[in-house]
């Protein structure tokens, strides 16, 4: 199946990225998303992306002509013609099967719907939409348009046709993908989710300060970005979610860290807030 046309439901951090990486690889791209407000952010920020791309020699006219041209919309029924919807909405099931309902009525039987989740089941979200074989996970990093990985996450009802046609998608767009066998987590949320609830335990029992740990992990281990640094910018309440999920589906070993769990309460969820484990209002 060839795909020309996507659109991309939520306009958030992740959504934006997708539909940037998108437009930029030559896809008709459109982005569906309730809030208005939300919109006018992913434009501001699609916009800064292009200009710093344009700025560092990385984005020539033609990638920037086409990134630019992304289609907004506020209506669900926008979605109407696309060859590949990619859902890119908070985690959760039930919110998430609220939408594919609403999809169906939209969607043609070929089109494919992929769900960027970072850990939820592929098979039981499948089940709730109406195309359990065209059905599938991709599962793009932030910053969208700079990290290369994109993980697809085959349910137990998964096609070999949906697969390769996602594949190619995520190729199209300058991605390296693997092929990851349902499981909580798949592979990098499992192994992040026990990094950076151990972050947390060291934190909380005073081993050493936030950026000091977030320094070791760099210089130590080669690791990009700090646990801390990570967590800020992926949000806290989503880690935790992901951990909750881990723990009830994997076992003790994933228990949310007390102080993890803390910062939430208190409203300290990352970048997105202005404030984490570190501050950025200033």
């Amino acid at each position: 199946m060839a795909v020309r046309s996507i659109a991309v439901i939520g306009a958030g951090v992740m959504g934006r990225g997708i539909a940037f990486v998108a437009a930029r690889a030559g896809f008709d791209t459109k982005v569906i998303e309730p809030s208005a407000k939300a919109i006018d952010s992913a434009r501001v920020e699609v916009d800064k992306i292009i200009a710093r791309g344009k700025e560092k020699g990385e984005l020539d006219d033609q990638g920037a002509k086409l990134a630019a041209g992304i289609a907004y919309s506020t209506a669900i029924d926008a979605a109407k013609g696309s060859d590949l919807v990619i859902e890119a909405v908070p985690e959760s099931v039930p919110l998430k099967s609220d939408l594919y309902a609403k999809l169906a009525q939209q969607l043609t039987p070929t089109a494919i719907l992929a769900t960027n989740t970072s850990g939820l089941s592929i098979t039981e979200l499948a089940a709730t939409s109406d195309r359990a074989p065209r059905f599938i996970g991709m599962h793009f990093f932030n910053p969208v348009h700079r990290m290369r990985l994109v993980e697809l996450i085959r349910g137990l009802e998964t096609s070999d046709e949906t697969l390769a046609t996602t594949e190619e998608v995520a190729r199209a767009m300058g991605k390296e993908t693997v092929v990851v066998r349902e499981s909580p987590g798949f592979v990098t949320s499992r192994i992040n989710a026990l990094i950076g609830n151990e972050a947390f335990a060291m934190l909380e029992a005073g081993v050493a300060s936030a950026r000091d740990i977030d320094k070791a992990l760099k210089l130590g281990l080669n690791h990009p970005m700090g646990p801390f640094e990570m967590v800020d910018l992926v949000g806290l309440d989503t880690r935790l979610s992901i951990l909750e999920y881990l723990h009830r589906t994997l076992g003790e070993k994933y228990r949310p860290s007390p102080l993890l769990v803390q910062y939430v309460k208190a409203g300290r969820l990352g970048r997105k807030v202005g404030r984490g484990v570190y501050d950025y209002a200033g």
